[in-house]
């Protein structure tokens, strides 16, 4: 085995870009740096620069096999090496243990037997520099271990390299436009601009110029000439989110972009082809849609080429830990606050919670814990009584706990009600202005002074 001083974290060789996606991300979330290689020769010109601490390579590829490059590494004292295959046939195990490796993985393997195969090599490896730099978050933060999002994460590696129009469905606060910017990162189109519009956030009158642009003079205020969403996505991608809600005459304007490539700016005469790939999302029954006449199934037809659906939080609770110290973590880098961490019981309580709004809810929370839970541990008493957002008028809440609160004789319900109200309404300010407190008293119409002592006041009282 050979000693070098110059070897670069773990290299992923194999055909399958789903395979390599899932492999590469369990291993990148265990802290380790990866490269990943789509076949022997491109590995072959990467070792004339560096040498992998680690080779995990597939048996069979286009061109040259795994084992071929097996027997290229040996000779050249470069290993350890774990090999892959689909083919587990006594043949080719024999075969790849007397070419020098170290382990065989039969596909499909459980990750967490491919990670411990890893560290099981890596252990005989002195001085392996395989600990990626900095912490092992991917930049579309979509994150997940549990069997649906594995699934996912598969799902994203084999058509991300396509240029297939991808439809994204799943519960509001699920994560769509991460598996839509992680689609973008993964393609040949990365280097190009990803763009993202909801549709439901613009009005239906200004829709039509946010996705064409227009000219100069095409209606009252437009003074001059706007680029729309799909020039300013030229050669990348455009992410719709909440293409369900879009008007149908709109619905055929962007069927005909879709179909030819080209399309007018509101008020113009030029003829702009485009070169863009679509992903679109949307939490709602697009079929029921059809079938009401309220979406052209021409259209859906065009976007669902593949479909990635997300699953709520709640079928994926195996995450619930793992997104909510990530979110924490990232709250208060952001924000440039203390670390803080959850107790094991703080994370069982909130793994056990439905989360409605799914991570968005559940990042929601961690940011305000961040900025609001004292001390640098959260307990189950700083998380509060649910996570769940009131349903109806807020009042009527209220109303329900004071007539409560009477029946059973309870005592200064007044007091209580107003501090907790003062407690409330600061956090979900300070949330809102991410920590900065005269932001967060300008917002509630009070002093910073007064919501100084309010949140110290809070804060005692909390600890009593």
């Amino acid at each position: 085995m050979a000693k070098h001083s110059d070897t670069s974290g773990i290299w992923i060789v194999d055909d399958d870009r789903g395979v390599r996606f899932v492999l590469a991300e369990a291993l990148r979330d265990a802290g380790l740096a990866v490269r990943e290689f789509g076949d022997a020769q491109s590995v072959r010109a990467a070792l004339r620069d560096a040498t992998p601490a680690l080779l995990i390579t597939d048996v069979r590829m286009p061109g040259e096999s795994g084992l071929a490059l097996l027997d290229e590494l040996r000779a050249r004292q470069i290993g350890p090496v774990i090999v892959m295959s689909a083919y587990t046939d006594v043949a080719t195990t024999a075969a790849a243990y007397r070419a020098g490796a170290v382990d065989y993985l039969a596909k499909p393997f459980d990750l967490d037997q491919a990670l411990a195969a890893v560290q099981r090599a890596l252990a005989d490896v002195p001085h392996a520099d395989v600990v990626a730099e900095m912490p092992s978050v991917p930049s579309h933060a979509l994150l997940g271990e549990s069997a649906p999002m594995r699934e996912v994460f598969r799902l994203i590696g084999r058509v991300a390299a396509s240029d297939l129009n991808v439809l994204v469905t799943g519960e509001t606060g699920t994560g769509k436009e991460l598996v839509a910017r992680a689609l973008h990162e993964e393609s040949a189109r990365r280097s190009k601009p990803f763009v993202a519009l909801n549709t439901a956030a613009i009005p239906s009158e200004l829709l039509e110029s946010e996705l064409f642009g227009h000219e100069a003079g095409a209606f009252t205020g437009a003074t001059r000439r706007v680029a729309g969403r799909f020039e300013q996505a030229e050669g990348g991608t455009l992410f719709l989110d909440e293409i369900g809600d879009m008007p149908l005459i709109l619905q055929t304007r962007l069927l005909r972009v879709l179909a030819g490539g080209e399309f007018y700016r509101v008020g113009g005469r030029e003829l702009i082809r485009c070169n863009v790939r679509i992903v679109a999302a949307t939490h709602q029954d697009l079929d029921a849609r059809v079938t009401a006449g309220q979406f052209r199934a021409d259209l859906k037809h065009r976007l669902d080429v593949v479909r990635i659906e997300l699953p709520p939080l709640r079928q994926r609770r195996s995450d619930i830990p793992l997104l909510a110290q990530h979110f924490l973590a990232s709250a208060a880098q952001e924000l440039k606050l203390p670390p803080k961490r959850f107790s094991k019981a703080a994370l069982k309580s909130i793994a056990q919670r439905d989360f409605p709004g799914n991570v968005r809810e559940l990042e929601n929370l961690c940011r305000r814990l961040a900025v609001i839970a004292s001390g640098t541990e959260i307990l189950p008493a700083d998380l509060g009584k649910s996570a769940e957002a009131p349903r109806g008028d807020w009042t009527d809440a209220l109303r329900d706990w004071a007539e409560r609160a009477l029946a059973h004789g309870e005592a200064d319900i007044h007091t209580r009600a107003r501090e907790a109200l003062d407690r409330v309404l600061l956090e979900a300010a300070l949330v809102a202005s991410d920590g900065h407190r005269q932001h967060a008293a300008t917002a509630l119409g009070v002093g910073r002074n007064t919501l100084t002592r309010k949140l110290g006041a809070s804060r005692t009282r909390r600890k009593s």
